[in-house]
């Protein structure tokens, strides 16, 4: 996974958040269309929708399962707006469209990808997320010569 090598990077495992277990706190970001969203949400008893901002023009709300496994179902709120999420949906359909790591400093694990391992923040200043986190983006190849989008939050 992408991930293996930044979290045996000691610099970056100082700044990622644990559950008191030692296990990190990832979240898999699935995006889905309009009327998926709306099905799954009601399917799963209407979970409170994340506080998004505006810009973003994207809904979302999380699922926790036990054993450190978390979803957050995604949808544009404008499917032909300029958003990245709605270009997501239109470039790749439905799908995974993140990979979010929990982190306590966004700043200092950005700098941290950035020094160690060559990669560019999407945004050059950490951005407001959902429910008021703190967030940045990077695109990083997989193994599998794709990219995966890692999202750090910072809550």
């Amino acid at each position: 996974m992408v991930l293996a090598s930044w979290i045996r990077d000691e610099d970056f495992k100082q700044v990622v958040a644990e559950d008191g277990t030692g296990e990190l706190n990832l979240t898999v970001g699935v995006a889905v269309a309009p009327d998926t969203f709306a099905q799954i949400r009601e399917a799963c008893g209407n979970p409170r929708l994340a506080d998004v901002p505006p810009e973003q023009q994207a809904k979302e709300f999380e699922l926790e399962f036990t054993g450190h496994v978390a979803l957050d179902i995604l949808t544009s709120s404008a499917p032909d707006g300029a958003a990245p999420l709605a270009g997501f949906l239109r470039k790749f359909g439905q799908g995974i469209q993140q990979v979010e790591i929990e982190v306590n400093s966004v700043d200092q694990a950005t700098r941290v990808l950035q020094s160690k391992f060559g990669l560019k923040p999407a945004y050059e200043e950490t951005r407001i997320g959902a429910d008021g986190t703190r967030v940045n983006f990077f695109l990083a190849a997989a193994s599998s010569g794709k990219n995966v989008l890692i999202e750090l939050v910072e809550r």
